[in-house]
Order: C-alpha cells, then sequence, then structure tokens
C-alpha cells in the first residue's frame, strides 16, 4: 500500500540509480540508504549512495555525489532541488508538491489513515495480563492490559490478523492452594481463627475471607461435615467464577476486548497436554528420575546456544537445569501445561507468531520456553516475550503502595476507580516494556498540560473549536495547488509529522513498542499548538484559509485516529 512518503522515497532511489547509470554506465548494485536527516539544515531527505559506490567506483564518495548530483533530474518528483554535504552525502529537499499530497492522502483515507497492509494478515496471538484467578490484580497487571492491548492495535493498523488472549491458570498448584486457603478460612470463620492455623505459603489475602464469608452466608456451615477434597472443592468451585467475574469486568472496564479467555484446564481434559508430552517423549526430549518425568532442557539449550557461536565455558556459567514435567505424584508441573498452552497456539489454532508479555522476572523462562518449542518441533522463533517491568506509584513525590480508599495494597480495580481511564492508558504507554515507570497518580489526575494526554485531547478538542467557528457549510476542499500555499515552517513540520504516521507504526509493529504512539502524539499536540500560535486560519485569502482549514481537519483525523488507537477518547469540547 503506497503512501506519500513511500513514493517520495521510491522517486529518489530511482532518481539516484539512473543518474549513477548516466555517469558510471550501470546501475548501483549495492543498497543504499535513504532516510530524513535529524538536523533539517541538511535536508528532508539524505541518501548514503556515493559512500555505498566508493569501492566498486574505486572513487572518492564526494567526487562520486557531485557527479550524479550534477546528473540527476528530479523533475516530475517530489524534490525540488538536491545538494551535496561534507564528505558526500546527497541531501534532497522536498517541493510544495509533497505536502499536498500528503494532506489529499489523509482525505481520501481519513479514518484509515496509518493503516497497511504490512502484515498481509499474518495471523499473530497476544497474550497479556494472564492474571492469577485467585487473588486480585495489581498494578503490574494494569501496565501489562495497557501495554498488550495497544501493542495488539499497532499490530492491526500495520496489517496483521491479531487475536487478543487471557490465559486463566485455572489448573495446577496455584487452585490447590486457593483451595486450601478458602478451606481454612471457612474452617476459622466457624470454629474460630485458633481452631486450626494457615498455613505460611497459602494465601493471606482479605480476599479470602470475604470469598470463605459469602459462601457461609450462602450456604451456612454443612460443608463443614464433608471431607476435605469434597470442602476444596466446592470453594473452589464457588469462589472462582467470583473472581473471574470480577476480572472480566475490570478488563471491560479497561477496554480491552479479549478475542480469547483460555482456561488451562481445557489443556488436561481434552488430553492435549497428554499429547504434548507425548511429542516430547517421542523426539527423545524426556527421561524418568526419582519417579518423575523430566524435560532435557539442558540438553536443548545447549544445542540451541551453541548454535548462536557460545562456548562450553560460557554455556557452563549459565547452570542449566533439566525440569520436571510430571511430579512423583502423577501431577504435570505448571512448565509442562505452559508448553502444551503453546504448542496449542501454533499447532491446533495455526498462529504464525505469538507474542507474550511478561514480567520481567520472568526473563529466565523465556529461553526455556523457546527451547521447549523446538523440542515440540516448532521453530522458536515463533514465539515472542515482551518483558515488562516494573511500575512505581508515587504521590505527592512519594511511593504509594495502599488505597486510601481500602487501606489495602492498591490493584487494578482501586486505580481504574481513582484514575481517569484515558490517563491510565496513555501513561503506561509512555515508556517502552523494558523500561521501569514511575506512574505519577498527581499528573493522572490533571487536567492541564501537565498530564499528556489531557495536552493531546486538548489539541483535538482546540481544532473542533477552530472549525465550528469557521463557516464550514462553505468549505470545499482545497485543491492541490492551494494547498501549495502552506509554506511556513510550522505548516511544513506539521504535515510531516501528520506524513510520518504510517512508517512510525510500521515502526512501533516491528519493534514491539506501542510507546512510539503517545510519543507521536505528544508531538502532534506539540506542532499544532505552535502552527496554532504562529498562523491564523481565518485568513482573508479565501485560498489560503480553505488550505489551513484542510490542515486541522487532517491534523483533527489523525490525533483521533492516534488516541483511537490506545481506545482514548477524542472529546470535542474540554
Amino acid at each position: 500500500m503506497e503512501t506519500t512518503v513511500s513514493r517520495a522515497e521510491n522517486q529518489l532511489r530511482e532518481r539516484i540509480s539512473a543518474a549513477v547509470a548516466a555517469v558510471y554506465g550501470e546501475a548501483p548494485a549495492t543498497a543504499f540508504n535513504v532516510e530524513i536527516p535529524a538536523d533539517k539544515n541538511n535536508g528532508d531527505y539524505s541518501a548514503n549512495a556515493a559512500f555505498v559506490l566508493a569501492k566498486p567506483l574505486r572513487s572518492a564518495p564526494r567526487k562520486i555525489a557531485e557527479a550524479v548530483a550534477q546528473a540527476i533530474a528530479l523533475d516530475g518528483t517530489y524534490f525540488s532541488r538536491c545538494e551535496v554535504a561534507g564528505p558526500g552525502f546527497l541531501n534532497f529537499f522536498l517541493s510544495p508538491a509533497f505536502y499536498a499530497d500528503v494532506l489529499l492522502e489523509i482525505c481520501a483515507k481519513g479514518g484509515d489513515y496509518g493503516k497497511s497492509d504490512f502484515g498481509a494478515g499474518k495471523k499473530y496471538n497476544v497474550e497479556f495480563v494472564s492474571a492469577n484467578p485467585t487473588g486480585p490484580m495489581h498494578m503490574g497487571n494494569a501496565r501489562g492490559g495497557a501495554l498488550g492491548d495497544c501493542l495488539a492495535s499497532v499490530l492491526e493498523w500495520a496489517g496483521y490478523d491479531v487475536s487478543r488472549e487471557f490465559l486463566v491458570n485455572d489448573a495446577g498448584n496455584q487452585i490447590a492452594k486457593f483451595g486450601l486457603s478458602l478451606d481454612i478460612r471457612y474452617q476459622q470463620l466457624i470454629n474460630g481463627e485458633d481452631a486450626i492455623e494457615l498455613p505460611e505459603d497459602s494465601y493471606h489475602g482479605e480476599d479470602i475471607k470475604t470469598l470463605a464469608a459469602a459462601y457461609r452466608a450462602e450456604h451456612g456451615d454443612d460443608l463443614l461435615a464433608a471431607d476435605e477434597e469434597t470442602r476444596r472443592r466446592t470453594l473452589v468451585a464457588y469462589a472462582l467464577p467470583k473472581n473471574l467475574a470480577t476480572m472480566h469486568a475490570a478488563m471491560e472496564k479497561y477496554r480491552i476486548p479479549y478475542d480469547l479467555w483460555f482456561s488451562e484446564t481445557t489443556l488436561h481434559e481434552d488430553g492435549e497436554l497428554a499429547e504434548t508430552l507425548d511429542v516430547l517423549k517421542q523426539n527423545g526430549y524426556t527421561y524418568e528420575k526419582d519417579g518423575a518425568l523430566w524435560y532435557k532442557n539442558i540438553a536443548v539449550q545447549t544445542e540451541m546456544l551453541k548454535e548462536q557461536g557460545k562456548t562450553d565455558a560460557e554455556i557452563e556459567k549459565l547452570e542449566l537445569k533439566d525440569d520436571v514435567l510430571v511430579r512423583q505424584n502423577g501431577n504435570p508441573t505448571y512448565f509442562a501445561a505452559d508448553i502444551a498452552y503453546h504448542r496449542n497456539k501454533f499447532v491446533k489454532r495455526g498462529f504464525d507468531k505469538a507474542i507474550d508479555l511478561w514480567g520481567a522476572d520472568h526473563h529466565g523462562h523465556v529461553a526455556r520456553m523457546k527451547g521447549a518449542m523446538r523440542a515440540v518441533g516448532i521453530d522458536p522463533d515463533r514465539l515472542d516475550v515482551v518483558l515488562m517491568q516494573l511500575v512505581n506509584l508515587v504521590q505527592d513525590g512519594k511511593p504509594v503502595k495502599m488505597s486510601k480508599r481500602t487501606g489495602k495494597a492498591l490493584t487494578l480495580v482501586d486505580l481504574l476507580d481513582e484514575v481517569p481511564i484515558d490517563s491510565v492508558r496513555f501513561l503506561f504507554n509512555m515508556r517502552e516494556a523494558g523500561s521501569a515507570i514511575d506512574f505519577d497518580l498527581d499528573q493522572a489526575v490533571r487536567q492541564d498540560n501537565q498530564n499528556p494526554v489531557y495536552y493531546c485531547q486538548y489539541a483535538h478538542a482546540r481544532i473542533c473549536s477552530i472549525l465550528k467557528k469557521l463557516d464550514m457549510n462553505a468549505y470545499a476542499q482545497p485543491s492541490a495547488d492551494e494547498l501549495c500555499l502552506l509554506t511556513t515552517d510550522e505548516e511544513r513540520d506539521l504535515i510531516a509529522h501528520l506524513a510520518s504516521l504510517p512508517g512510525v507504526i510500521l515502526a512501533a509493529a516491528a519493534a514491539y513498542d506501542p510507546a512510539r504512539i503517545t510519543r507521536f502524539a505528544t508531538e502532534l499536540a506539540t506542532k499544532f499548538h505552535r502552527f496554532y500560535n504562529a498562523q491564523r486560519v481565518a485568513v482573508e485569502d479565501d485560498a489560503l484559509r480553505r488550505a489551513r482549514t484542510c490542515l486541522c481537519l487532517c491534523t483533527r483525523d489523525v490525533m483521533k485516529n492516534v488516541l483511537g488507537m490506545m481506545r482514548i477518547n477524542a472529546p470535542e469540547t474540554m
């Protein structure tokens, strides 16, 4: 899908290659870069073709650049002139036609401006949050929700077929611990806290007490007479759906539309976990020891590391260990279920890529899981993991860990109750996932330019206000010639930024970094405010007024597109 920017870059490559062929008799066989210089004094675009050609042509880059600049034909392109700089850079300057066509492209595409077919519809699975259903969601889940959902949106805009997924860990040790904790709290409610002690490694949160009390209020004390297994199974069957309902409600409030809440239990019930273990056995990556089934993690990782060029000494320092798949008691480990879950994504559901968003404390698990994919016959490069650093809540310049309302640890639900969701989603995407973030509660509730999302929303509202004051009934889309009247630095700077959105989205998708989108939005707001403060829209000249009105309309639409990508409101008044 060609854009004005890609057309301009293609024109440069073609004309530079043609000029080289005209001077030296053949086009360059080696690819050269065309990029936007950081310093505008070096032109709107710059090419390193002369440096790439220096060796094969056996000539100095400066001499080659001067010859190419003399021979290049820019007529019929978006470029007005070429200059040679430094040791041999070719610098190019855009003509007014480029800026006019950018605005015409935005007018034509409207709400689809920024979208591309780059991903060619490849199936991508983005799994994020996947909080343990045995307790409340925390601040890491809050950041993971915003990052994961915005990353999925970026990938969709880049042309991928994206599925958002929440893995519900409703099987295994944590559920057994959940049942034990509920059971003890239920017994304590009836017989007193001194009657039975809650083990240290169980769940001690107030939510467990609340759930046990709710069950007792509905069903009384009869469960006390049941055997331990029945009691715990009954309490889990009562409490788990309530926790899941709370999670569903929180994610809906957070504006995250999951395509699937995948139950880990299904892997056990439909035989897929057993099937995955059989594949590992058949591929020779398991062995039995002390009554347990083990996975040959050392062998798999060593093989992969050696392919990467690692030495035996380097591998030895990693202190790799094998992993248990099935315990002595016959119960599969979470790692075994995780292998089956990821195999399900690729083999059963046919995803081309699976992207997991994990806390940074899981960094040691990444290579292990990629190795496990290889062990079951799947290309490990099809699994990507985005590691997310911690969130530090700050208020009045001091760390915050407790909710003022409840006096307990601040949860995701508390945050969504206390802070506007637009702010939460924007601020959690201000930094790349690998950077720790200080979430300032004071900043998040401010309604001024110190709050980045307010700053962006205000730019959108200001444009809407400008347009309301104009006679839009008399407005007609300007011609390309009229748009060529937009020649001031502020106008061109703003248009150039609008033009960069498709490329920014592709870069964000490639890097799994939705923070590039928030940066684009804040820069867009800054550039619009600069234009607004320097130039009048309602000028007497009809053609210039139409052109500037069109620029306002395009900026409004692009800001709305970007905020909408993050599921953030774009208000018309503030």
